[in-house]
């Protein structure tokens, strides 16, 4: 990484580097640490935040853990055998990822507390021009990790920016807020707010949970590792790669149901339903909470301890539509008004139009969201996009799952990215762009097979479906289908142009597959 002097096509005021990583979340991550695998010295990991984590480092609420087992949603070259439990709680999450940051020799090309401001491709050049809230940087190649669960989105509700008492999105809790004793409204009931509302229940003095759509809820078979199993984790040659290797081929059987024919999910909507039964009572209340539409066309989730906090004493669940905020309550559509001193907003983020997009401009001089604003998010192989030379992005379009790990996917995805750059380092190409027709063909494909599934037809409306009715958020196939179509890089389906510039040094370390789990 060195600074550019007057004579070089970038400005003086520019740090010329190979590669910039935009995100220090699993993503960014793992490309760190396979980036320097591979001998590649010269890249920058910048990251907005403080830390390392990502999604991790955010959600820091009352019962934050993940909902995919923790032997599978780590990586498959750092294994952890020190799991408390089968899903792990959020602090555990982001202490393992801090401890392989550390143990991985990368942290000292990470810059914390960088934004980005925009992007620019420079064709003349052949690289990325990156403004950040801390300098400038020029990038042959830029690699976005930056996720697709980091911007929180807010409600749209009249009067909600007026609100007197303290209100605060999910994924940035207020820990300073004590809701002990308090009137409390949680706004949402998807993934982040059934894990919010026990801990909730249980210090609050009344809970208002505001539904606008029941979701399906499994039991969360969870269990507690011992002391005597996390050693056996540790010694025994091959024990936790068994444990890793039948869960990822126990949640692949999941995928028909989703992916084929919904009857198949009856099992696990009968599980949904005794889960139902066993928490809650009263008739009323179980009708309210049991969804009319097929299970999996929402995200699935898992609980044993919502529906009992729903029952409680000091909960209501209200199903009416919000109306309005007003500076001491929430008043609902048939006019009820609810007085509440914390409103703890659960909606979500922005899936479906991501953010950072506004501040990547490409070849032609149109953000990427521009490129995407008419016809949704679309991207070859979930990772490169037309116009956007030398763009990789992790955690893409299509690359979301309803069933198993995202690790494995973003271990697929920096797998194709290692191939690229290896085929542009031997063959010395300044650029690769996929073909507009290649990646029409890919996405194309992508969406016929998509309307198969029940996310198209489960009869909801769901975060995975953008304004023009695509689901251009999850994968439609298994993982396994994804490891194989990501596993070398198709030159072919690019245009390529030539080293302008000197080539990049060869490595003599060779592109390695990571991933455990058979393909």
């Amino acid at each position: 990484m060195t600074a550019v002097d007057a004579t070089s096509p970038v400005r003086p005021d520019v740090t010329l580097v190979d590669h910039l990583v935009v995100g220090a979340g699993f993503a960014g991550l793992c490309a760190a640490i396979k980036l320097q695998e591979d001998g590649e010295r010269d890249f920058v990991v910048i990251e907005k935040g403080d830390d390392v984590g990502g999604t991790w480092r955010d959600n820091t609420y009352p019962g934050a853990a993940c909902d995919v087992p923790s032997q599978l949603y780590s990586f498959s070259f750092a294994p952890n055998p020190d799991w408390t439990s089968s899903f792990s709680p959020q602090p555990e999450i982001q202490a393992y990822l801090r401890r392989v940051a550390r143990d991985s020799g990368t942290l000292d090309r990470f810059r914390f507390g960088t934004r980005v401001e925009d992007a620019t491709w420079d064709d003349e050049a052949a690289r990325w021009t990156v403004r950040t809230s801390a300098g400038t940087w020029s990038a042959r190649t830029l690699v976005v990790g930056a996720g697709g669960l980091s911007e929180p989105k807010l409600p749209d509700v009249e009067g909600i920016a007026d609100f007197g008492g303290h209100l605060f999105h999910s994924a940035r809790w207020d820990h300073d807020v004590d809701l002990t004793g308090k009137r409390v409204a949680v706004i949402g009931t998807g993934a982040s707010a059934i894990q919010i509302v026990p801990e909730v229940q249980r210090v609050a003095g009344r809970l208002d949970v505001y539904q606008r759509t029941a979701p399906w809820v499994i039991p969360r078979n969870d269990r507690s590792y011992s002391a005597l199993e996390r050693a056996a984790l540790r010694r025994v040659p091959g024990l936790q790669k068994a444990y890793r290797t039948a869960i990822y081929w126990g949640r692949e059987t999941y995928v028909p149901a989703f992916t084929l024919e919904p009857g198949i999910a009856l099992p696990a909507r009968k599980l949904a339903e005794a889960n139902i039964a066993r928490g809650i009572s009263d008739p009323d209340l179980r009708a309210k909470v049991t969804p009319h539409f097929a299970l999996g066309c929402k995200r699935v989730l898992i609980s044993n301890a919502y529906y009992p906090a729903l029952a409680a004493d000091n909960v209501d669940l209200v199903t009416d539509r919000i109306a309005r905020v007003t500076p001491t309550s929430v008043v609902t559509a048939d006019g009820t008004d609810r007085e509440v001193d914390v409103i703890i907003v659960a909606t979500g983020f922005h899936t479906t139009e991501l953010p950072i997009t506004e501040h990547l401009v490409g070849r032609r001089g149109r953000t990427l969201a521009d490129r995407w604003r008419d016809s949704g998010m679309a991207a070859y192989k979930g990772t490169t996009v037309p116009e956007f030379p030398n763009l990789f992005m992790l955690v893409g379009p299509n690359t979301g799952l309803g069933h198993s790990s995202m690790v494995f996917m973003i271990e697929s995805q920096v797998q194709y990215l290692r191939e690229a750059l290896r085929t542009m380092r031997v063959n010395r190409y300044a650029a690769v762009e996929p073909r507009e027709d290649v990646s029409a063909r890919w996405n194309d494909r992508l969406q016929q097979r998509m309307k198969r599934t029940v996310w198209h037809r489960g009869g909801c409306s769901s975060w995975y479906l953008d304004e023009h009715g695509r689901n251009t958020t999850l994968w439609p196939r298994t993982t396994f289908g994804f490891r194989a179509a990501l596993r070398a890089f198709d030159t072919a389906a690019y245009a390529v142009r030539g080293e302008p510039a000197p080539p990049i040094p060869s490595t003599t370390h060779p592109t390695q597959q990571t991933e455990d789990v058979p393909a």
